[in-house]
């Protein structure tokens, strides 16, 4: 007997196989139960998440033998044939290859006829998005005013391209990506059947390769047990799929938290010498991070399980939560940047050099980034009626771009007569720029007329900042002419006699 694929042989044939679509299930359950059934189900979703097999189940359980089901009993002929695919009552069509009107209109003149075998006709239009305008046109009137015995069920990737006199007569059902853990527990009962020992580990890294699709997670799992030879071992799947080592990116880590830019530089030497994929390379670092982020802030969130746990923890203890923040932007941004790089390995290891520039130091004559202390007693700190106003200086100096608003969104921490501490928020690390330092630093001492000192600092921003001030005065413009507005004797005359409300008032300036 041929062999059949993992993907066919265990393609869910009824609700309660269905994985990770519970909301889905859910909705079409009870309206089964109820016999509230609609005439145009649109599924829609990305691949492999089950909308052509939620389709068939679907069509089995309105078209069982032994009545209309949620349950159908997978036993019938009817049941069996579309389990088969060859139900004569259910007509699957493949809207990519049959997209003009002609093919259409000749696929709809059918639907008049009652169904030959079933209780009711069942239309599948797969990637129904594909279809010129002028076959959806020609579909509009059957799905307005449909046959009793008739049923579609459109499949699409692509919603927003079907139009929306389509989309208004259907009901839509958008199916969830499969989860990891979701697929990592269907993957382990799946190879626990069929009697393939495997890692967990393994099949981690197969769930994330499949990036939410189900149909590619048991393809994927199906090439792991021909690469390696029956037993799947993390091992065997990261060579199979060219992904990263983590003992290298861990390397990497406790590279950066001693600053030791020779030691990053050799790891990723040795990534290149195995020719590795930098881009998985910097994904697998942005998820590391995001596990040493969670075992600072909340080590409870972090799982029992998480690949891993002891040096994800240790790397908690000695990365600073800003470092780890920090890295972890760089290395979404290195990524999104990675085709403009000269090549990989370049902008990798550009990614790795930044990290290194811009990780908080105080040494050197180097901008200070990191978390503002309480500032000398001497020093105003957040007063309301401070000796310094800096909103007000903020707002005078000139300064455009990222500089001024580095100026107008600071907060003044202290002020000495020859120099201002300032204080940024974590989320606006960006204004933090030397360079934009260096402008906000010769404006000032244009302002004052003497040479000045900058420090600027990130911290929690909850005083006094320019932005902050505008928004407050733009505020209360718009208060009092609210107000005044309200106080208009002519303006209360209108809304008594014509039952009017006021919709906006806009202060003029």
């Amino acid at each position: 007997m041929s062999y059949q694929v993992l993907a066919r042989k265990w393609r869910p044939r009824t609700f309660a196989t269905l994985v990770g679509q519970e909301h889905v299930v859910r909705a079409l359950t009870n309206a089964l139960e109820s016999r509230r059934l609609h005439h145009a189900y649109l599924l829609t979703g990305t691949r492999g998440v089950g909308k052509t097999t939620l389709a068939r189940i679907l069509a089995k359980a309105i078209n069982c033998e032994t009545g209309i089901t949620a349950t159908p009993c997978g036993a019938c002929s009817a049941c069996l044939e579309i389990d088969a695919g060859r139900f004569v009552d259910l007509i699957e069509v493949d809207a990519a290859t049959n997209t003009k009107v002609d093919e259409m209109r000749q696929l709809l003149e059918s639907a008049v006829y009652v169904p030959t075998r079933g209780r009711f006709k069942v239309y599948v239009i797969d990637e129904v998005h594909m279809l010129s305008t002028s076959a959806f046109n020609a579909m509009l009137k059957t799905l307005e005013e449909p046959p009793e015995h008739i049923k579609f069920i459109l499949a699409t990737t692509e919603p927003q391209k079907i139009p929306v006199t389509v989309l208004s007569r259907c009901l839509q059902f958008n199916l969830k990506q499969m989860p990891v853990p979701a697929i990592v527990a269907h993957l382990e009962r799946v190879l626990k059947e069929e009697g393939v020992p495997a890692e967990t580990p393994a099949l981690r890294l197969v769930a994330h390769a499949a990036r939410g699709s189900m149909r590619d997670a048991l393809s994927l799992i199906d090439q792991a047990i021909a690469y390696s030879g029956g037993h799947v071992t993390e091992a065997s799947v990261r060579a199979m799929l060219g992904t990263v080592d983590t003992g290298y990116l861990f390397d990497l880590l406790e590279a950066l938290a001693r600053r030791d830019a020779s030691a990053t530089l050799a790891v990723a030497d040795a990534m290149e010498a195995r020719s590795l994929s930098f881009d998985d390379g910097l994904a697998e670092l942005a998820r590391i991070l995001n596990r040493v982020a969670l075992a600072q802030a909340a080590p409870e969130a972090l799982p029992e399980d998480a690949p891993e746990r002891e040096r994800v923890t240790a790397l908690g203890g000695v990365l600073d939560p800003e470092d780890v923040q920090l890295y972890y932007q760089i290395a979404l941004n290195a990524r999104a940047d990675l085709a403009l790089a000269p090549d990989e390995y370049t902008g990798f290891t550009m990614a790795l050099m930044r990290m290194h520039a811009f990780a908080p130091e105080t040494a050197g004559g180097r901008l200070a980034l990191e978390p503002a202390r309480e500032p000398a007693a001497v020093a105003p700190t957040r007063p309301s009626t401070a000796p310094f106003d800096w909103p007000a200086v903020a707002r005078a100096l000139k300064l455009t771009g990222a500089a001024k608003q580095l100026a107008e969104r600071s907060e003044l921490l202290a002020f000495d007569g020859e120099g201002v501490e300032l204080a940024v928020p974590p989320e606006s690390r960006a204004l933090a720029d030397k360079g934009y330092v260096e402008k906000l630093k010769s404006a000032l001492a244009e302002h004052l007329g003497r040479p000045v000192r900058v420090t600027v600092r990130l911290a929690v921003v909850n005083g006094r900042t320019a932005a902050g001030v505008a928004e407050g005065e733009r505020r209360a413009r718009d208060e009092q002419a609210s107000a005044q507005i309200d106080a208009d004797p002519l303006v209360r005359e209108l809304v008594a006699g014509f039952d009017a409300t006021i919709e906006s008032v806009k202060p003029v300036e």
